[in-house]
This record gives C-alpha cells, sequence and structure tokens, in this order.
C-alpha cells in the first residue's frame, strides 16, 4: 500500500486529526475476517446508511463484542479452544480477531445483527449542515 502524501500544506490547516486517522488505517491492514461494506438507499422515511457485514462463520453472540472508541469502530471475537473434544484433522481453528473502522465525525452506529454467520452492523451518515459565517472587516486608521 502506498503512503498517503502528507498533510502538512500550510493551505490544509487544522488537518492533523485526519493525518493521524489515515495512520490508523494503514495499520489495520490484516484481512481477517472479510468484509463488505455496502450503501443501503432511503426507504420507508428511513435514512441512507451503511452496512458493514463481516463474516463471522463459527462465532456466537457471545463471543462477539462492537463498541465505539475514540472515534472508531470496534468489532472484537474470541472463541477458546474445547480442550474436551479431540480432533482427528483440525482444519476449523479457534481464532481471535478485532477489526477496526474509523468513524467521521457525527456518524452514528444504529445497531448489530448476527445472522447465519454474518455480523451485520448499521450505521447512519450525518447529514452536513451548510454553514456559511460572514466575518467583519474592521478598518483601523
Amino acid at each position: 500500500m502506498s503512503r498517503v502524501p502528507s498533510l502538512s500544506s500550510p493551505f490544509l490547516l487544522g488537518f492533523d486529526e485526519i493525518e493521524r486517522a489515515l495512520d490508523r488505517v494503514a495499520k489495520a491492514a490484516d484481512g481477517y475476517p472479510p468484509y463488505n461494506i455496502e450503501r443501503i438507499p432511503r426507504e420507508n422515511g428511513r435514512p441512507e446508511r451503511l452496512r458493514i457485514t463481516l463474516a463471522v462463520a463459527g462465532f456466537t453472540r457471545d463471543q462477539l463484542d462492537v463498541s465505539i472508541e475514540e472515534s472508531q469502530l470496534v468489532i472484537r471475537g474470541r472463541q477458546h479452544d474445547d480442550k474436551e473434544r479431540q480432533f482427528l484433522h483440525r482444519g476449523i481453528a479457534a481464532r481471535q480477531f478485532q477489526r477496526t473502522f474509523v468513524l467521521a465525525d457525527g456518524m452514528e452506529v444504529l445497531g448489530a445483527d448476527l445472522k447465519n454467520g454474518l455480523l451485520a452492523i448499521d450505521l447512519v451518515r450525518p447529514i452536513p449542515e451548510r454553514v456559511i459565517k460572514s466575518v467583519k472587516i474592521v478598518e483601523h486608521e
């Protein structure tokens, strides 16, 4: 993955938080579990939303945790080996994972749903408010 150019241009003021977020995203490049991100259009009075779907086959609801930590959506999965079972072949390992998504300001998590080994998390995008503010110019003599 190529490095995003620095946001240290003198014309980009106050973007240091974005640069830190880009660094966090670059570090979270692990491929497990696989996921999709889709846009769900407005319907029946519900706003347009984003849905993140993770393939978490083999995980129960109690083994999954979804939280928001410092503007990040964090999904963790923890499975433990069952010591009483004897496997002749072990192709499905008990795994742990942590998948992190950096959220823009104002993003809201609507909820999470686990069905058929897929964990779906719905988010709603903030509706940007257009703000125009006039700056008074004073004249000194």
